[in-house]
């Protein structure tokens, strides 16, 4: 390759050479012209502005002195180029204006096209993408039916810049690869590497990742010198393409390889990117610990950087990561930064995107992709166009009159259109008023079935707790009363006073208890209970719940076992009290003689845990999923003590009421634990 390049220079040194010769022995004008043109071609080619310029400044005065209009074009087309490599935009804009008019003036179509195709070039490096397109393209299709390699080369590779930087990504894909078949066919080293590297880039992004592979090799193999930042990014990517694939060897070992490249230079960005991609390998194959320490660093390294696209790769990964070890609160967190972020980057794109669009230049309006393809811009194409030709005045005459009669069509075409807007919207409004009332009458409809539906709820549950209620107080005041006619009768001696005292205490607790519930309940029901939260010790209310159930206890042969820990809730004491009142009392009435009930809390983080356990007689399957609910569910005690059913649906109420959570868990004749968790400080909204 060197030996070519040295022999291709050599040979256009001797071109040149003879050319000067040649030029210093004429003595027409015209082949002096000539001659000038083919040397300020060489000398370009070599890159030799300066010397370039001398012979166009020398000739150009010549030219236009002799009307040698094809030279003259030719020349400021050679002047504009060398503008435009000097960075001197409205000298090289001028110049390529002025040969495009005289190239169409001699119907030179591939000269225009030339012309076209470095306007494009200057303009997309301005920034101006859209604009460079327009040209560009019309450029493309001449060049395209010359078959011009080079000058292909150089309009594909401008057509494909400009479309990736208005992310038209398929288009630019597609000239992409139609400069790289040209790039290869010419043996362009510097073309290859710059075409394969977009591909991969883009093929990556598109979810193709065995393309984007090809491409990285490509870039790898590549004749260019490839540095080592440039080397640790690819390595890098060619590991995280793999890695969709999960063939995590070559995953593992250019990611490595990426790693010790960036380590080696220092470049933290390339380290970032290897980080978050061994981290990604990492939890894949099941290292998790590892896979931790090297995305806790790529996550310091990506805020240093603000590298928002890969700090959004590491919320995702660390999210992953957590979910596996179930550190549930923190993936949500990670989780809930990964969508902010994602958002917050999608509304910059939106907001980014007309200016990186929009041509720089006032007045210049940007046309889509398929328009430009589609359109023929005869001011820049067509050969037939002649700039300078003026209309005449008959013709302008003709003009005026027919634009002055589409003018009047217009107005009547307008007021027309206007009287039909203005009655339509009329319509339109009559029929959203309408529809509006219909909606506001169905929505009252849905709200009255609602609440009759929840009133017949009520009304069923009225009459099935009356119904129990009446039947269980007509019991226990049976009872009373009776042994209240006992003792005026004196019917009673001492020792049967004694030995009914219990079934009195009994039948008075049930009264007391059922009338209790029914007391609370209608409350709920009415909607008035409103908690009045404050921190109490959860062992006081136990040491006081207790002692009132232990005669009780003793009389039934039952053991009860406090293990209650002091420790605070947050919560309203006098309803945690009635929620343990209940549990207690059924904790008794489903044990037997030698049950035990313990009570016990547990301390935890953010919440205290209660239990109230018995070994009793436990509770069926199918009996389980009866519990909590606002319809009446009651069973026989062991002494065949009888209940509401209301207790445990109120303790529902009250305990959710406080932020809180019940539960139970029972075996059939094993025994029965019921649960209740309240938080131990304000909850935030």
């Amino acid at each position: 390759m060197i030996v070519l390049s040295m022999s291709f220079g050599f040979s256009q040194t001797n071109e040149i050479d003879s050319l000067a010769l040649e030029l210093a022995f004429q003595s027409q004008d015209s082949l002096k012209i000539d001659t000038s043109i083919k040397l300020i071609e060489s000398l370009y080619e070599i890159n030799d502005y300066d010397r370039a310029m001398k012979y166009i400044l020398a000739i150009e005065k010549l030219s236009n002195t002799l009307d040698y209009n094809h030279a003259t074009a030719k020349i400021a087309y050679y002047k504009a180029l060398i503008y435009a490599k000097k960075g001197d935009y409205i000298n090289a804009v001028s110049g390529y204006e002025k040969s495009k008019k005289l190239f169409v003036s001699l119907k030179d179509t591939l000269s225009i096209a030339r012309v076209n195709n470095s306007i494009g070039l200057i303009e997309i490096e301005r920034g101006n993408y859209k604009k460079g397109l327009k040209y560009s393209i019309n450029a493309v299709n001449v060049l395209e039916r010359g078959r011009l390699k080079t000058e292909l080369n150089l309009a594909y590779s401008n057509l494909a810049k400009a479309c990736y930087n208005i992310q038209a990504f398929d288009e630019a894909t597609d000239f992409y690869e139609k400069a790289l078949q040209i790039q290869e066919e010419l043996n362009d080293s510097e073309g290859i590497y710059e075409s394969s590297s977009k591909l991969a880039e883009l093929y990556s992004n598109k979810k193709e990742h065995r393309k984007a592979i090809d491409f990285y090799e490509k870039v790898l193999e590549s004749n260019i010198s490839v540095n080592d930042s440039i080397k640790g990014r690819i390595y890098t990517k060619l590991g995280s393409e793999y890695l969709q694939f999960k063939d995590y060897d070559k995953a593992t070992k250019y990611l490595v390889k990426g790693y010790n490249v960036n380590t080696r230079i220092k470049n933290k960005s390339g380290l970032l990117m290897a980080l978050n991609g061994l981290g990604d390998l990492n939890i894949q194959q099941g290292r998790l610990k590892t896979a931790e320490k090297q995305l806790r660093k790529s996550g310091e390294f990506a805020k240093q950087l603000n590298n928002k696209k890969e700090l959004l790769k590491h919320y995702k990964l660390m999210k992953s990561l957590d979910s596996i070890r179930k550190r549930f609160n923190s993936a949500f967190t990670w989780q809930r930064n990964y969508y902010e972020l994602r958002n917050s980057l999608k509304q910059q794109e939106v907001s980014l995107k007309p200016d990186m669009i929009l041509p720089t230049e006032p007045g210049f309006e940007s046309p889509s992709i398929s328009e430009i393809k589609n359109a023929e811009d005869k001011a820049i194409i067509t050969p037939n166009t002649n700039p300078l030709e003026s209309t005449s005045t008959k013709q302008l005459n003709k003009f005026k009159i027919i634009f002055y009669g589409l003018l009047a069509a217009l107005a009547i075409v307008s007021t027309f259109l206007v009287l039909i807007y203005l009655k339509r919207n009329n319509n339109i409004k009559y029929m959203q008023e309408l529809e509006e009332k219909n909606i506001k009458i169905e929505l009252q409809n849905e709200a009255f079935l609602e609440q009759t539906k929840h009133l017949e709820n009520v009304n069923n549950v009225k009459d099935k707790l009356f119904s129990i209620v009446s039947h269980d107080l007509k019991d226990s005041l049976s009872s009373i009363n009776g042994f209240i006619d006992l003792l005026k009768d004196g019917s009673l001696s001492r020792e049967e006073f004694d030995n009914l005292i219990p079934e009195l205490s009994e039948n008075a607790n049930n009264a007391s208890l059922l009338l209790f519930n029914l007391l609370n309940w209608s409350k709920s029901q009415m909607q008035s209970l409103e908690p009045k939260p404050s921190l109490f010790d959860i062992q006081e209310v136990f040491e006081s719940k207790v002692r009132l159930i232990e005669q009780r206890a003793e009389n039934k042969g039952i053991s009860i076992v406090d293990h209650s820990l002091r420790d605070f809730a947050y919560a309203d004491r006098s309803m945690f009290e009635i929620v343990i009142q209940n549990l207690l009392a059924n904790a008794l009435k489903f044990c037997k003689a030698g049950d035990t009930l313990t009570v016990s809390n547990h301390i935890s983080n953010g919440s205290c845990i209660v239990s109230v356990a018995d070994t009793g007689i436990g509770i069926s399957k199918q009996n389980l999923d009866k519990l909590f609910k606002s319809s009446s569910f009651t069973t026989m005690g062991t002494d065949n003590e009888k209940g509401t059913g209301l207790g445990l649906s109120i303790c529902k109420e009250l305990v959710e009421l406080n932020n809180g959570k019940i539960w139970v868990e029972s075996t059939q004749g094993v025994g029965s634990t019921f649960y209740v968790q309240l938080p131990k400080s304000r909850p935030s909204s």
